[in-house]
């Protein structure tokens, strides 16, 4: 295959995509340049469908090589091993507006891998494996609807900059990444300082006049080296079977979607499905099918009483709020607990303060080696009223604790104010619709709890939609779980009372349009609004000081000249008096040493011995 590469200028610096001459055995493959970041990713497909299966079956993987940062990985074997969550986090981006794209009747196996050659850590591999992967299916054999164009926004001295560099982003008060077709909006993921809906809403639009320049390179590469496509397969349905059922299904359906309570509705469901097939007596339908066509018919309803009647289904309309609670200082050892039930959806969150030692060493790819705030997210089989086995988290749960980490970030004290690493866990108890953004205010709840001086209170909503064919459209504000399933869109969106944090926006569509992403940035501003009150009336400031079951920070200063001496050869001294102080002691390079202890006499101990 002859090598061939197109190019841009994106943000003063050229984007090269380049293939056929790397990984010449896979379906397609393509190199992805931006400054000195250089990303390879492949595509390759089975032939022959999955028997059984009735989904896409699309896998995504990143991996992230050490070398492309000059780095040699730590630990004892000295190679890379498990995904970080910096990696689990990129296959997940990548994957979101990828799947939408391409055709659900498609059930033969694909799997793309991005491998990070090279990083010049200033531009973001994550985005060029979105770009090559957008790159790799347009030139397969593989019917896909994009390509895809990506870039990254921020918000600096007043002015949107096109894909800052990564050092850039202390200063700016914006961190927007966008991905979009050539007329809609497909994701958007953000971490914000408190930024007004409308200069978001700009950023959006921004970028997506951005990425038409990124979409026209890959179709003159497809131009260039693309191969005929695979016909989408249709799907093989027993319509005279289908039309018998249907009458029966309707009779009953109506009855089921009269139940709010999310448990007793799926149990009717499941008898109404093991009724059918008792009465379907000549197989000619399997319980699959059978199943598929009642969620089918489910589907249309609840999206036929939302656009018809402006109802749902648990008789709320488009813009109202399930019932909530909010309660902190539940659990009597912990530093801090809070706990925030919307409707079916329950969420623990509970704060643990350590010293500075304890924060979380990171062994990757990126410009940052520690991280002083840490947020973890649990989701057990209970939570949903389902047997699941125990164990690691895996790729949604990664995700899900990084968004509500993000959105919390900004209004953190910091260390120099609160000089504790800070452990934040979310235990979904029940979920029933966003489990992410009832974390974000349970979170914020825990920490306020904890007496961690948050400047101020942290709110999530997750916002829906549902549209028709005629280009009709409702926003619903807190979607529970059977909207999120049947409707078209799930955008997450947080923040204070002053602005946005954090924003996750998914859809199932082929992209939505900029005026339902503004729609729905106002009515989530005034959801978070209700729902900032209500947290209110459980805490309104951070607790005046720690939990007496947390250790005490006490910060004295040394001549920079003696730190050797405190600290002693091989570290002998400082372990001298930890030992005989039971203490912490952090010393930093400026002579600042931090001593933490519950007990007041231990640390006056330390402190005198230093």
């Amino acid at each position: 295959m002859a090598i061939q590469s197109v190019h841009c200028n994106i943000a003063g610096r050229e984007l090269t995509i380049e293939t056929g001459k790397l990984a010449q055995q896979a379906n397609a493959a393509v190199t992805v340049r931006y400054g000195d970041t250089v990303v390879l990713v492949t595509v390759c497909f089975n032939k022959v469908p999955r028997e059984g299966v009735d989904f896409l079956p699309l896998t995504i993987d990143y991996e992230e090589r050490l070398y492309a940062a000059g780095k040699i990985p730590g630990g004892f074997i000295r190679r890379e091993g498990r995904p970080s969550e910096a990696a689990t986090l990129a296959c997940r981006m990548t994957d979101r507006p990828i799947r939408p794209l391409l055709p659900k009747s498609w059930h033969s196996e694909i799997q793309i891998v991005t491998t990070v050659l090279s990083t010049d850590q200033e531009n973001d591999p994550d985005m060029l494996s979105i770009i090559g992967s957008s790159t790799v299916l347009a030139l397969s054999e593989i019917p896909f609807d994009g390509p895809v164009g990506t870039v990254n926004v921020g918000y600096i001295n007043g002015e949107l900059v096109l894909n800052p560099k990564m050092a850039q982003f202390d200063e700016s008060q914006l961190d927007l990444i966008v991905v979009s077709t050539k007329d809609k909006i497909i994701m958007v993921e953000a971490g914000a300082k408190e930024v007004a809906e409308d200069i978001v809403l700009k950023g959006i639009t921004f970028a997506h006049e951005a990425n038409q320049a990124i979409i026209k390179i890959q179709e003159e590469l497809v131009n260039l080296a693309g191969k005929p496509k695979i016909p989408v397969p249709e799907e093989k349905v027993n319509s005279e079977a289908v039309e018998a059922l249907t009458h029966k299904i309707d009779e009953e359906l109506a009855q089921v979607l009269k139940q709010t309570d999310k448990n007793v509705r799926e149990q009717m469901l499941d008898t109404m499905v093991k009724d059918l097939m008792s009465r379907n007596s000549n197989e000619e339908l399997s319980e699959s099918e059978i199943a598929s066509i009642v969620d089918t018919k489910v589907k249309k309803a609840v999206r036929t009483n939302v656009l018809e009647q402006g109802k749902r289904i648990s008789g709320r309309n488009l813009t109202e709020i399930r019932p909530l609670a909010c309660e902190v200082g539940m659990l009597p050892r912990t530093h801090g607990s809070g706990m925030f039930t919307r409707g079916q959806t329950q969420v623990m969150s509970i704060t643990t303060l350590g010293s500075a030692r304890q924060e979380q060493m990171l062994d990757g790819l990126g410009i940052e080696d520690s991280k002083r705030f840490i947020h973890h997210y649990n989701f057990p089989g209970f939570s949903t009223g389902e047997v699941r086995r125990v164990g690691s988290p895996g790729r949604r749960e990664i995700g899900h604790g990084a968004l509500a980490e993000r959105a919390l970030i900004p209004v953190l004290p910091s260390a120099d104010d609160f000089p504790y690493t800070i452990r934040l866990v979310s235990e979904v108890l029940s979920s029933s619709g966003s489990t992410s953004m009832a974390s974000v205010c349970a979170g914020s709840l825990s920490l306020m709890d904890a007496g961690v001086p948050v400047k101020k209170a942290v709110a999530g909503i997750a916002m829906g939609l549902v549209t028709d064919d005629n280009g009709k459209f409702a926003v619903l504000t807190d979607i529970e779980g059977i909207e999120d399933f049947n409707g078209d869109m799930d955008f997450k969106i947080a923040g204070t009372s002053d602005g946005i944090t954090a924003i996750q926006m998914d859809t199932k569509l082929k992209g939505i349009t900029l005026e339902i992403v503004e729609k729905t940035l106002n009515q989530a501003k005034d959801a978070r609004a209700f729902i900032l009150d209500k947290m209110s009336q459980a805490i309104t400031t951070p607790r005046a000081d720690v939990s007496k079951y947390a250790p005490r920070m006490t910060k004295i200063k040394i001549d920079q000249s003696k730190i050797g001496a405190v600290i002693g050869t091989g570290g002998k001294t400082i372990r001298s008096i930890i030992e005989s102080t039971k203490t912490t002691i952090d010393v930093a390079d400026d002579g600042t040493i931090t001593i933490g202890s519950n007990d007041a006499e231990a640390t006056q101990k330390a402190v005198s011995i230093i």
